[in-house]
C-alpha cells in the first residue's frame, strides 16, 4: 500500500520508519507524526444497518437481529443510539420471524390457513426472505 500524505498535516514528505504488530510505521518529516497504514477493517454496508434497525422496530431482539443478519448486536445496539430510534409498544402483540429461500415462501403463501390469524412482513434478506409475523399473546 503507498502512503501519500500524513493523516495530521496532510504533507507528503512522509518516510517508513518500522514495522509495528506487522504493519508498516510511517514518519512524517513536516509534524514528526508517527502512524500506521489504514486498517483495512470492514464498513458496514447500509443496506444491513437499514434492515437492522427495520428489524428493531418491528420488535426483534438485538440478539435476535444479530443472529439474522450476521452483525454484531453492539453495532446494531449504537446504530439504534445514533439514529435515535425509539421502538414503538406492542403490548398485547409478540414477533416471530421465519428465514425462508425463495421457494419456501411460496409454498408457505400457498397455505391460507398459515395466513390468518396474525399481520406480517416479509422482507429481502440477501438470497434469502425474511417473515415476520404478530401473534397474540396467549392468555
Amino acid at each position: 500500500m503507498e502512503i501519500n500524505s500524513c493523516p495530521k498535516c496532510q504533507n507528503n514528505k512522509v518516510v517508513k520508519s518500522g514495522i509495528i504488530k506487522e504493519r508498516q510505521r510511517f514518519l512524517c518529516k513536516l509534524c514528526k507524526y508517527y502512524f500506521t497504514v489504514n486498517k483495512l477493517g470492514k464498513k458496514i454496508d447500509d443496506y444491513y444497518v437499514t434492515k437492522a434497525l427495520q428489524l428493531y422496530l418491528e420488535g426483534l431482539s438485538y440478539r435476535e437481529i444479530e443472529r439474522i443478519i450476521g452483525v454484531s448486536h453492539v453495532s446494531i445496539s449504537n446504530w439504534v443510539k445514533e439514529f435515535n430510534i425509539k421502538k414503538p409498544p406492542h403490548p398485547n402483540h409478540h414477533p416471530t420471524y421465519k428465514i425462508f429461500k425463495h421457494h419456501e415462501l411460496v409454498e408457505y403463501l400457498g397455505n391460507k390457513e398459515l395466513l390468518s390469524g396474525a399481520g406480517m412482513i416479509i422482507t429481502e434478506l440477501g438470497d434469502k426472505f425474511m417473515m415476520i409475523k404478530w401473534e397474540r399473546f396467549k392468555e
